[in-house]
């Protein structure tokens, strides 16, 4: 990409303001399911990292330990975390290089 696909794409700011949308849309229907303890825990993230379900079976709810479960939910979380930004970012590469200057 060289400076003049820079200043053709803002001189179309429309374009850009249209792009953001649907980057804002598609972060929006973006979601994934991270797991931990061989899948006793589940955490739902959307792509805006919005936390949309968390599933604990009851093999995972240890009184005596409540550490356990809580470690496992964050270990759930960061895998889902991780999983959405893997997502996202495969987005961002297949709209970037669909943009002109941007291709491969």
């Amino acid at each position: 990409m060289d400076l003049n696909d820079v200043m053709k794409m803002l001189k179309d700011p429309q374009a850009l303001q249209k792009q953001a949308l649907e980057a804002q849309a598609r972060m929006a229907a973006i979601s994934a399911v991270g797991s931990a303890g061989g899948g006793m825990v589940k955490v739902t993230l959307s792509g805006t990292m919005e936390l949309l379900n968390i599933e604990i079976s009851p093999e995972a709810i240890d009184p005596s330990d409540p550490e356990m479960l809580r470690d496992l939910i964050k270990a759930a979380h960061n895998d889902a975390s991780y999983r959405v930004k893997e997502a996202l970012q495969s987005d961002v590469a297949r709209t970037m290089g669909s943009m002109p200057g941007f291709g491969v």
